[in-house]
């Protein structure tokens, strides 16, 4: 199963809808992965063009009440026999900052700590992906069996406006990968 990951469209502040390199990047996706910061239905409608959508987003009665696509804070999926906990900010319990590229869980996961209970904590529920958005930093990292990924921003990567990245999850029975895919190469 391919998924497109997606997060920080930021729309309507950096344009009406995300980049239309992003359709290119995620043609043949079996479904989308929205980790927050919409701020629009428009933007989901837009993505759902291209597959069904999941998505979370931070105070998510405001706009998206309604709305099925969207649960507030985070949430828990099932695909393929791999669970997914998906949410926008993620904070890791044990971790004093945010994992990116230049916080890796490897160096600033305490050593001694399960990764597997952390997550629990986060998604009340046992975890084998976690997607989270936020940083506009991507990052793809599997530790202690658990793949993470951030997508970054497909247009404020790293705080910055211009063409950024999105993230390509592909999900087998028994196996589980990700890449960050820059959307400057569909362009």
């Amino acid at each position: 199963m391919k998924i497109g990951v997606i997060s920080d469209t930021h729309n309507p502040s950096v344009g009406d809808e995300p980049p239309p390199e992003v359709a290119v990047a995620f043609e043949g996706v079996d479904v989308i992965i929205h980790a927050g910061d919409i701020y629009q239905p428009a933007c989901l409608d837009w993505l759902e063009k291209i597959a069904p959508v999941y998505a979370v987003e931070l105070g998510a009665g405001a706009h998206f009440s309604d709305d099925p696509r969207v649960v507030d804070m985070a949430r828990v999926i099932d695909l393929e026999g791999h669970t997914i906990g998906i949410t926008h900010d993620l904070l890791v319990p044990g971790m004093a900052q945010e994992v990116t590229e230049f916080t890796p869980l490897a160096k600033h996961f305490p050593a001694d700590a399960s990764l597997s209970e952390a997550m629990e904590k986060v998604f009340d529920a046992q975890v084998g992906v976690v997607v989270f958005g936020h940083t506009h930093y991507p990052v793809v990292e599997e530790f202690q069996g658990i793949l993470m990924v951030n997508p970054g921003s497909p247009s404020l990567p790293k705080q910055i406006r211009r063409l950024g990245q999105v993230a390509l999850l592909e999900l087998g029975p028994d196996h589980k990968s990700a890449q960050i895919l820059d959307l400057s190469s569909f362009s």
